[in-house]
């Protein structure tokens, strides 16, 4: 049992690793470009394999690790909601793929927020890491919610989209390394990367969001 363990553990490493080097190196890279294009399959095959393998492992005897199940939770809906907005770049109405990613973090996060409190009332602590994770969740399904309802979105949403969500995919991942793979559980290596990433993620909504033309009298 526990060779096999092991073994899921080196694959779930690999992969990570490819997702991470193909996450950071697409982002530097010149965006829709070829390049882009094939650094972000690969960064999306990374980080789901290594996600999908991370939440068995995170409750194999001896192996419990709350977080690491709950970054792989959302990394998966980050990378799945992330490709699918690529999809709204033709289209204006939200299909049952997109609501069926949205709701089952919505359902999650709410779970999550309910056994966090439940946690924290029976003095566990790990109730606070599943309030956190449990309330970004229902923030950001919600917001999608939101997105799907408007009849008439702006132009380059599906990109701001896009953007936000693959970055966030990022953010985790390389919380995830510093966090779980290089053993960091200080402060710093919790909120450096997501400081950062959502600095980089504001500069690109910025840089992409339609200019308003002035009108002239």
């Amino acid at each position: 049992m526990e060779q096999t363990i092991t073994l899921l553990i080196y694959i779930h490493a690999f992969f990570g690793g490819l997702g991470l080097i193909t996450g950071i190196g697409s982002i530097i890279v010149k965006k829709g470009g070829k390049l882009h294009k094939t650094l972000g399959k690969l960064f999306s095959i990374g980080m789901l394999t290594s996600s999908l393998i991370s939440i068995p492992i995170s409750w194999m005897p001896n192996h419990e690790n709350i977080l690491l199940f709950l970054i792989g939770i959302f990394t998966i809906y980050l990378v799945l909601s992330g490709q699918q907005a690529l999809t709204f770049k033709t289209k204006t109405n939200a299909n049952w793929v997109d609501r069926t990613i949205s709701g089952v973090m919505l359902l999650l996060s709410i779970i999550m927020i309910v056994y966090g409190i439940y946690a924290l009332v029976n003095n566990n602590f790990n109730g606070i890491i599943l309030l956190v994770f449990g309330g970004f969740g229902l923030l950001f399904s919600v917001k999608d919610f939101i997105f799907y309802k408007k009849a008439k979105k702006p132009k380059t949403s599906w990109l701001i989209l896009h953007l936000g969500k693959m970055n966030g995919a990022l953010i985790a991942s390389i919380t995830a390394f510093f966090v779980a793979g290089m053993g960091f559980k200080n402060l710093v290596a919790w909120i450096l990367p997501s400081v950062l990433g959502t600095i980089y993620i504001l500069y690109w909504k910025q840089k992409v969001k339609p200019k308003k033309i002035r009108k002239t009298t």
